[in-house]
């Protein structure tokens, strides 16, 4: 998938929460539903959304529907921003030497 579909999917706040919610483990809708301010169908269409990203996976348990976190499309935006990391961490450290001068 390409970064800006993704960038765009994680635009929204409540996909991201409930990445962060999966980061703990297996969840149902339910679960889902109960820690989050979103109605079942909001949650739902969320769900599915992340999972045609690849973001999240999902199986079936008896009558549930378990939804895990799939963070290797993550790394695609990761490897992205690798560079800006390297930028801001030799801005800190300009910083640190700086303040450190004072």
């Amino acid at each position: 998938m390409k970064n800006d579909k993704l960038f765009e999917i994680l635009a929204e706040p409540n996909r991201r929460s409930i990445l962060d919610y999966l980061r703990a483990g297996e969840r149902s809708v339910g679960e889902l539903v109960a820690i989050s301010s979103l109605s079942q169908p909001g949650v739902s269409k969320h769900l599915r959304i992340l999972r045609e990203a690849g973001l999240v996976a999902v199986r079936k348990d008896a009558q549930k529907h378990l939804y895990r976190l799939n963070a290797k499309p993550l790394e695609e935006i990761s490897d992205w921003l690798e560079p800006y990391r390297l930028f801001w961490s030799n801005k800190l450290d300009d910083l640190e030497r700086m303040l450190d001068e004072e």
